[in-house]
């Protein structure tokens, strides 16, 4: 494990995903059209891919059952096109910073926008989808914005990389879900319902999991445990690159990231900020 990984992935994580409880955001989904959650979701953040269909989007986001995506995207881009789409993601979410946060001072948004596209720069594209579409969009003009898309790029970057360990272990969908609950310490079978997945799927997806020995009744069994942190640290090691990059600035840059990081998670879900514990944004580079 490269605790450098997890913590870059920590600091980032409430910064460039708070878009996605941000009511700025979603107004101006509605605005184009799309009233239902979903659509909104899936399809900004699938617009950086151009128009996908919803098995693209499935794919590129690899932990959502078709059977709500598919729908949701065609539903939106019956409504509205990428375009106006990835505008409003942007502005919503520069919008919702900025009430989150104030004005963040440039003198420090300057060097943690410079350090992140240092790391950004030598980022394997291969194989990272989500990444690679973000980056190929215009570099933005605004210094929140540039803050939010190096964090947002961060994100689907070790997103894509997940993807490529689980998918190599021969992990379906609904069964990394089901980890990941049992990893943070969460309800069993709650996190993964948003996701689409039926009880019968759930129930379905624990058996076969017992079965492969990794799961023992309603926990993991030592091995799956195992199993599961092998999967976090061959992602972080794909991960590895961006914080060599980074380098020496590394600490500097993760001062900088934490006080914005944890403001944003002590808003919560209900303030349009970022579920978590905010005391433990440095803690949390031991979480999966």
């Amino acid at each position: 494990m490269d605790e450098r990984t997890r913590l870059l992935r920590n600091v980032c994580e409430p910064i460039g995903a708070n878009v996605y409880f941000a009511p700025e955001a979603h107004q101006r989904y509605v605005a184009l059209g799309l009233a239902e959650y979903g659509s909104g979701y899936f399809c900004s953040r699938g617009a950086s891919l151009g128009r996908p269909s919803g098995l693209v989007v499935t794919s590129a986001f690899g932990v959502f059952s078709p059977a709500v995506v598919v729908p949701a995207v065609e539903a939106g881009w019956a409504k509205t096109e990428p375009g106006p789409l990835l505008l409003a993601r942007y502005d919503g979410a520069a919008a919702s910073l900025r009430r989150l946060l104030g004005e963040p001072d440039a003198r420090q948004i300057a060097p943690a926008v410079e350090l992140l596209r240092r790391g950004l720069a030598v980022a394997e594209g291969a194989g990272h989808v989500l990444f690679s579409g973000l980056k190929s969009l215009p570099w933005p003009d605004d210094a929140v914005g540039q803050l939010w898309r190096c964090c947002d790029m961060v994100r689907e970057h070790r997103g894509d990389s997940h993807i490529s360990v689980w998918t190599r272990a021969m992990v379906q969908p609904v069964e990394i879900q089901l980890m990941s609950e049992l990893q943070i310490g969460i309800p069993l079978k709650t996190y993964s319902a948003t996701r689409g997945w039926t009880v019968e799927q759930m129930d379905a997806a624990i058996a076969g999991m017992t079965a492969k020995g990794w799961m023992d009744g309603l926990a993991f069994s030592p091995d799956g445990r195992a199993f599961r942190e092998r999967i976090e640290s061959e992602t972080d090691a794909m991960e590895v690159p961006i914080v060599d990059a980074i380098g020496g600035d590394f600490d500097e840059l993760i001062g900088i990231l934490r006080p914005w990081a944890a403001a944003i998670v002590k808003v919560g879900i209900a303030g349009g900020g970022y579920p978590g514990d905010a005391s433990a944004i440095g803690a949390m580079s031991r979480r999966g």
